[in-house]
């Protein structure tokens, strides 16, 4: 096909057509069945005639319709819109006085990595500048199998247990009788009564909410893991990896624009960077805690709705990661990607963090609801080296580990459990009675209160009032209210401000509707 006299204006996602056409100009592929057999004709269905019934043995009309009709699987329950990305991760700083995980063994080393970011709460067709948290995860292809560290733009989340995370995922998500999303009276109903959310409902609505593109927002695995040394020694930690381009957001009025105009402009903007060579990198960082020090630090270590302040716990620099590869099909590398929680290699470690604890059985489940269960088997999610376990079998198996024995212990040479990764398993000492803790009620705004006192400029502020002011109002007066008390809490300046503001937009309104 020859090259369209705008093809140079155009961005490269726009001339993808035709950068495929101008590497197959020889045009010598056959259309194919599924099965690879030849189709001669592919215009027209089998019939009895020119204008009779078509005919069940067309077997080429129902190979087609067939697998139309299961082209889409179940999107994702929470971040179903999103974009992905190949790379990798190289180590530039030693830590390996905190950890064995050979991803960190020595400086220089490089380990390839797939990295997804996303919404939380809108669909696979919601527009990308919507104001809600990004999630962004990596996925480590290491020599000690699959590491995905499964974070969000965010250091902190709004619960921090996870037998609350499905209501307020609901609240998020569209009202089961309108259909509408948001709904601001269950958004923050539910945010009002659970004061835990405070720090990020204020983040939410800094400029942190609407990043500029993915590019430029960081990354956090937000919960706390541990890390075991050669020694078996042992960390608590937190992930950071912090963008190289800065960090940007956008105002809502041009994220409003930019929403009606191209609803994947995130999408658009990370494919053409990676394209043109203008390749995206993160800094890579931990903070470490010390067993001792988490026992007798003033707050929760654990708690997901906290950070841990740098001042105390100083970013340790680790590597870098780089994305120079955009997909090459987004159902296969992006649709299909799967991050399990779960998937620690040796050398890394959980915590009693209660979200955490959660998201190692929910993160696993929901994939095999999506994928089925042999998710673990698709190329982009599977291990670089080969994998030898006693399971078999099951919808779609790619690998089934030739002729080695399915059960465990056997005495015909079957896989054999591993010293290394024994010797790296994290001890912890436990002595409590089991019980039901509501901890939400914990300290809930000091360090809210930094972020707004300490952290945000005078102009920040304001635009954050601006925001959050534009969902307030949306609300009922009664919500509204208890909710600007949790902000009160926060500092009295931000309560004021929030109900000066409010009182304004009402008298505005009375005024128009009169």
């Amino acid at each position: 096909m020859p090259f369209p006299p705008n093809y140079n204006t155009r961005d490269p996602a726009s001339n993808q057509l035709l950068e495929y056409s101008k590497k197959h100009q020889e045009n010598d592929e056959i259309i194919t069945t599924s099965s690879g057999i030849p189709v001669g004709m592919k215009t027209a269905s089998e019939t009895v005639g020119i204008k009779g019934p078509t005919l069940l043995q067309d077997w080429i009309l129902i190979d087609e319709l067939a697998h139309f009709s299961r082209e889409r699987i179940p999107e994702r329950v929470v971040h179903a819109k999103g974009a992905g990305a190949f790379g990798y991760f190289e180590v530039t700083h030693d830590i390996t006085k905190y950890t064995a995980a050979t991803v960190f063994s020595s400086i220089g080393k490089k380990t390839p990595i797939a990295v997804r970011f996303s919404q939380v709460a809108g669909e696979k067709g919601y527009p990308d500048t919507y104001r809600d948290l990004r999630g962004f995860a990596i996925k480590f292809y290491t020599e000690d199998g699959i590491w995905d560290l499964v974070g969000n733009n965010s250091p902190i989340f709004f619960v921090r247990d996870a037998i609350m995370f499905p209501s307020f995922i609901h609240v998020l998500k569209r009202n089961p009788i309108t259909n509408i999303r948001p709904d601001y009276d269950a958004f923050w109903d539910f945010m009002s009564l659970r004061s835990e959310t405070t720090h990020q409902v204020l983040m939410l609505f800094t400029d942190r909410g609407i990043p500029a593109n993915y590019r430029k927002m960081h990354g956090y695995g937000t919960n706390t893991f541990s890390l075991v040394n050669a020694k078996g020694q042992f960390y608590y930690c937190k992930f950071h990896y912090l963008s190289d381009q800065g960090l940007a957001g956008l105002s809502q009025e041009d994220a409003d624009k930019i929403a009606g105009v191209d609803p994947d402009y995130y999408v658009r903007d990370l494919y053409n960077a990676i394209h043109g060579g203008n390749f995206p990198s993160w800094t890579f960082y931990i903070q470490v805690m010390t067993p001792q020090q988490a026992e007798t630090n003033p707050y929760d270590p654990f708690d997901d709705t906290k950070v841990w302040l740098h001042s105390d716990y100083p970013l340790i620099p680790v590597g870098r990661l780089v994305l120079n590869q955009n997909p090459t099909n987004y159902f296969a590398d992006v649709e299909q990607i799967s991050f399990n929680v779960a998937n620690v290699i040796p050398g890394i470690d959980f915590s009693p963090d209660r979200m955490l604890q959660g998201r190692t059985f929910n993160y696993a489940d929901t994939h095999r609801y999506r994928l089925g269960i042999n998710y673990n088997q698709l190329a982009v999610n599977a291990c670089p080296s080969m994998v030898h376990n006693f399971q078999r079998d099951g919808q779609s198996t790619i690998k089934s580990q030739g002729g080695a024995p399915n059960y465990y212990p056997n005495s015909f040479n079957g896989p054999e459990n591993d010293p290394r990764a024994r010797a790296l398993y994290l001890s912890v000492p436990l002595s409590a009675h089991t019980q039901r803790v509501d901890n939400g009620l914990e300290d809930n705004f000091s360090q809210a209160r930094l972020l707004w006192t300490k952290v945000l400029k005078e102009g920040e502020r304001q635009r954050t009032i601006d925001n959050m002011v534009n969902w307030l109002k949306r609300t009922n007066s009664v919500i509204a209210e208890r909710a600007i008390q949790n902000f009160d809490k926060v500092d009295p300046s931000l309560g004021e401000r929030l109900r000066h503001r409010l009182q304004l937009q009402f008298h505005f309104n009375t005024q128009v509707q009169l």
